[in-house]
């Protein structure tokens, strides 16, 4: 197809034939000829009318790539080639534009591709849905709630490599709009008893081996595992190993799956302590002993396992030992213990591990569904998705209970299928009053009421064969069913009443068979009353309950003493059929859309079409009876109403209200189009359209119609528009009008008012300055007479200070003659003495002065008692120096204590983070310095005071420690988002400016380093612990204004609480861990466009450049 080209039907180009409907003649041959045609030129997708076939091609193929969705999205059903997407957007859009709850039925053989089918449903809605930050996260969680449960409820089998062992039904939930709310996912039936044993060619199930496979030493070591798959007997050898399964990946796959669903760390852990015990228990062996009173016993033979298993489940060692070798019956008031021999132990350790396993996949879908489901209880539309095990038919009678159960399961979806496709196509026909011929086909409803009819079916056979008293095996179930049974004509034993196959060689005498609508199977009646009782011990039960494991004692409530129930349990065939209807009433209340899906080959081998296989698997499926169906009739029918509603505008008469019936309103739309009569019917309440084209046509020429009415819309709305703007612009001249004449009087009043007051202002100033002089005169004439007295006083004050200084020489003049007499007295009497000491005398004296003087000096001249002054008085003698630098010392620690003795603790903390800043980024980051001068506030949201962060702060506990607006940068093009980044005692979080909501809370232990420049921005880079929760969406790359402060209150913090020093790496190009890809931030320096404000770019796929001016 050229470029240009867009196709406009599935016809254009078409490979064989794309509609059943149309294929010329109808038989089988031709069918399958067109099927072989289609799929050896990879197309795998046919409709029979609205039903999709999907042929398995065992590889993948270039159709389900997002241009393919861009393709199909929007486009009419028969527009473009079938394609599984063409039934999903038929589906999604009437869930949408009509209110229509959906269900897509996906039914075929195991190995089919009805799991692979379901995804792409999946895949397709969300890919087609709306956007958003709450509507991707719903999205994701609900694609990967499917690793999850594929993993523990999906295993190998000999016909698919990941066979759905359980049942899995999705109602997913939309609002109004069409976007997601979120879902609800039922399970049926597990099959348990592959966790025990698995036929040849099998394995267990996915989970088990990925944990070998793909976990660490360490966590395998925690589990107390070892990653050899021969050490475990649960685990089949011949088939451990598939080709182009890669077990390790897949396990990764599950975990990061677990985390996005919503699984806590420690859920996850426990969910896996679970599966390992499992494993374990299987290599508990037995060995029998001989009681004193001759009854046999069992004993365990190793207790290493037996000591590991409770070690991980944290139960007493001796209660579950006992458990494994007595069995306490209860009745009425007594207790009869008992001892278990050999074959009783091994039966009871199977059956706590598949009890143990089975209780595990319900509590793992019930966590799913508190994950994903809807937050609102706004009125929602639904679309339910099926995927539920296939037909099974095994060879040389290896069928079992299992089998019984699944192929009862299809029976009912093939019945479902009947009833809403082929008996409701008949039916409404008739109802309608339209013309068409009879199409006979096999209603399989007798094979249904052979299994579960309440009196005589074989699930009633089977209960009631488990509840009666005596003797009950698998062998008095198979004569009961050979009673009951005998003369239908869907059952066949060889011990039954019906001689015709007393001779039948090919049917043993152990088995029985049953005609289904996919043919005769034979089921092995071995194992089938065991299966359905289901019976566990109630010492097992109890020992469970007794864990210190969470999980464990939540999945056996019945284990409590204080609730015991001597009633007995379900049994599990009555559990499964009581499932199924409720799904068919659930389906029955839905629109149906079904995926017919058809396997190729029994190789699993891609290019390979084996007809005698498709052949079978067309005639169970009745496709050729769907197809007559569909030719006989009309490929489109509308009610009255909505098609004239819809249609109206294309004729005069019916636009744009027809006045009567709708019927006769669509009659006349029709004649006034000129459609061929043979194209469409009239019926009792709806119109019938022969062929899709003539609809197609419909659609053209409603889209040409609305055009044109968008067309003249738009022309009157200009014509309003301009109208309008014409009278608001002569409104607006009236007011301007007005305004101005307003204004020009206003200037007039001004004018004169101003004139006045000038008058009076050179009026109010002469007189002003006639008081002023008057007032200076007064103030000289004072001023002189105070000038004479102050002389005159000045004089009398000189002559008596003259007079007291004369007195005081003559005194002074007299001490000193006294004092130089008294020393000369002194001299004369003590000369002879002075001579020896007096040079030592005179330098202590001398000493002694100059030290005096020294401190004298210095108490005048000392600093001032601030820490930062840096004065200190000069040294006056060389020998004072290390006193003077001591003295010096003192001071100043003294000062310093005076100085912090006058702090609160608050400022005591502030100047300790102060410090600590200093200690990190002094003379490492430019903008350090800037910072010194501004005080650490911490606090500059106000979140407490704010109504508007009122849901902020209800979802934190904790004090606040910073709560400060930063940018968080754009991974893909390097644009900032304002985001509010909180710090607590434990936490970093980062929340929306606008509504407060928390978008990312990371624990203070997943935070190991923090990264920025050296350089004048306010860039830095938080990365997170790998493998952590918080790092699931990568590292933050954060702007701030306050950097400084925020990145020293995250080291203090997280100093105080992991005891452990946060990493300050700064440097001009560091990596950032976004999700899968590591991003290289370069800084470089540039002029900026933007003044003085660094900018982020994306340059490529790694790595961002921050221009710095």
């Amino acid at each position: 197809m050229a470029k240009m080209e867009v196709k406009t039907s599935l016809l254009d180009d078409m490979i064989g034939v794309g509609d059943m409907v149309l294929l010329e003649p109808l038989n089988e041959d031709s069918f399958i000829d067109n099927l072989k045609k289609r799929f050896d030129h990879n197309e795998v997708y046919t409709y029979i009318g609205s039903v999709v076939i999907s042929i398995n091609p065992y590889r993948s193929l270039p159709i389900y790539t997002p241009e393919k969705v861009e393709e199909y999205r929007n486009r009419n059903f028969y527009e473009l080639s079938p394609h599984i997407f063409a039934l999903s957007d038929e589906a999604y859009r009437s869930l949408r534009d009509q209110d229509k709850d959906q269900c897509i039925l996906i039914t075929g053989e195991s190995g089919a591709g009805k799991t692979e089918a379901s995804k792409l449903v999946m895949s397709y809605v969300a890919a087609v849905c709306g956007k958003g930050a709450e509507v991707n996260q719903v999205k994701e969680q609900l694609l990967q709630s499917n690793p999850v449960l594929e993993a523990f409820g999906n295993a190998k089998t000999v016909r698919n490599d990941n066979s759905s062992r359980f049942g899995k039904y999705m109602d997913i939930e939309f609002d109004f709009k069409g976007d997601p709310l979120g879902g609800v996912i039922s399970n049926y039936l597990l099959e348990k008893s592959r966790v025990v044993k698995q036929p040849r060619g099998e394995r267990n199930f996915h989970i088990f081996y990925q944990i070998l496979s793909g976990a660490s030493e360490e966590f395998l070591c925690k589990l107390k595992l070892e990653r050899d798959f021969s050490r475990y007997n649960y685990l089949g050898l011949d088939s451990a190993r598939v080709n182009g399964v890669d077990d390790a990946s897949n396990f990764r796959t599950v975990r990061n799956a677990m985390q996005i669903v919503g699984f806590m760390d420690h859920e996850t852990q426990s969910v896996f302590e679970v599966v390992a015990a499992v494993l374990k228990l299987g290599n508990i062996e037995f060995k029998p002993e001989s009681r004193a009173n001759g009854l046999d016993e069992s004993k365990i033979k190793d207790k290493n396992e037996l000591k590991e298993i409770c070690e991980l489940t944290g139960i007493d060692q001796s209660v579950l030992e006992r458990a494994f070798s007595f069995r306490t019956v209860e009745a009425k008031q007594e207790k009869v213990s008992t001892t278990l021999n050999v074959a009783q132990a091994y039966y009871a350790r199977d059956a706590l591990a598949k009890n143990l396993y089975s209780r595990l996949f319900s509590w793992l879908v019930t966590r799913i569904n508190e994950s994903i489901k809807a937050q609102t209880k706004v009125r929602k539309k639904v679309m339910g998705v099926l995927d539920i095990y296939g037909f099974e038919i095994f060879e040389n009678a290896d069928n079992s209970f299992e089998q019984f159960i699944i192929n009862y399961c299809n029976e009912k979806l093939q019945q479902i299928f009947i009833e809403l496709t082929l008996k409701e196509e008949q039916e409404e026909y008739i109802r309608e009053g339209i013309e068409w011929t009879h199409i006979e086909y096999f209603n399989n409803a007798i094979i249904c009421d052979l299994i579960e009819n309440n009196q005589t079916g074989i699930l009633a056979m089977l209960d009631e064969e488990c509840l009666r008293p005596g003797t009950v095996t698998d062998d008095t179930f198979l004569e009961k069913l050979n009673q009951v049974c005998a003369t239908h004509q869907h059952f066949e034993s060889r011990m039954s009443k019906c001689s015709r196959f007393l001779n039948d060689t090919s049917l043993p005498h152990s088995c029985f068979r049953i005609q289904h609508y996919a043919g005769k199977v034979m089921y092995q009646v071995e194992g089938f009353v065991d299966k359905n009782n289901d019976l566990l011990y109630r010492d097992l039960s109890q020992a469970m309950w007794k864990a210190n494991h969470s999980l464990i004692k939540a999945l056996f409530p019945e284990g409590n003493p204080a609730k015991i129930n001597l009633k007995r349990p379900p049994t599990a065939g009555s559990q499964f059929k009581a499932s199924v209807a409720t799904l068919m009433k659930n389906l029955q209340t839905k629109n149906p859309n079904y995926i017919r899906c058809i396997k190729p080959n029994d190789k699993k081998a891609a290019h390979i079409f084996n007809e005698a296989l498709v052949c079978h698997q067309i005639r169970y499926l009745g496709l050729l009876e769907n197809v007559r169906v569909r030719r006989a009739g009309y490929a489109f029918r509308q009610p009255y109403e909505p098609c004239l509603e819809r249609y109206k505008m294309l004729c005069k008469q019916t636009w744009p209200h027809w006045r009567g019936p709708a019927r006769a309103g669509v009659e006349v739309l029709f004649n006034e189009l000129g459609i061929p009569e043979e194209e469409f019917s009239f019926g009792r309440s709806k119109i019938f359209i022969r062929n899709p084209r003539t609809l197609f046509k419909l659609e053209d020429l409603r889209k040409q119609r609305l055009e044109d009415l968008a067309t003249l819309i738009g022309k009157i709305y200009r014509g309003w528009k301009c109208r309008t703007r014409f009278l608001l612009m002569k409104k607006c001249q009236i007011v301007i009008a007005s305004w101005y004449r307003r204004y020009s009087q206003q200037k007039k009043y001004q004018k004169i008012k101003s004139s006045a007051i000038t008058v009076q202002s050179y009026i109010r100033g002469w007189k002003a300055r006639k008081l002023l002089r008057e007032l200076k005169h007064l103030k000289r004439c004072n001023e002189a007479a105070t000038v004479i007295a102050a002389y005159w006083h000045g004089t009398q004050a000189r002559r008596e200070l003259k007079r007291l200084k004369e007195e005081a020489r003559r005194k002074h003049a007299v001490a000193v003659i006294w004092a130089f007499w008294l020393g000369l007295k002194v001299r004369r009497e003590y000369r002879k003495f002075f001579r020896a000491n007096a040079g030592r005398k005179i330098y202590e004296f001398t000493l002694q002065r100059l030290m005096q003087k020294y401190f004298l000096e210095m108490k005048n001249k000392m600093p001032s008692l601030s820490p930062i002054d840096k004065n200190w008085p000069a040294r006056p003698y060389l020998f004072l120096d290390s006193t003077h630098k001591e003295l010096k010392r003192i001071f100043h620690l003294w000062r310093c204590k005076k100085y912090r003795d006058q702090f609160t603790d608050q400022q005591k903390l502030i100047y300790e983070e102060k410090l600590e800043a200093s200690e990190l980024f002094k003379d490492k980051k430019a903008l350090y310095p800037a910072s010194v001068g501004q005080p650490f506030q911490g606090a500059y949201l106000e979140i407490s005071e704010n109504p508007k962060y009122k849901k902020l702060k209800d979802a934190v506990d904790e004090k606040i420690i910073i709560a400060e607006v930063v940018n968080k940068i754009n991974r893909a093009n390097g644009k900032a988002a304002s985001r509010i980044f909180l710090l607590t005692k434990n936490n970093v979080l980062l929340a929306d400016q606008k509504s407060g909501t928390i978008k990312s809370e990371v624990p203070l232990g997943d935070v190991t380093k923090v990264s920025m420049s050296s350089q004048n921005d306010g860039f830095f880079a938080v990365h997170l612990k790998e493998g952590s929760e918080a790092a699931s969406k990568g590292d933050f790359l954060l702007s701030s204004d306050h950097l400084i402060e925020m990145a020293t209150k995250l080291y203090r913090t997280t100093l105080s609480q992991t005891k452990q020093k946060l990493n300050i790496e700064i440097s001009d190009e560091f990596l950032v861990q976004f999700k899968q890809d590591k991003v290289c931030v370069k800084f470089i320096q540039g002029s900026q466009k933007n003044g003085n404000i660094p900018t982020c770019k994306r340059k490529n796929n790694r790595l961002l450049e921050v221009a710095v001016p």
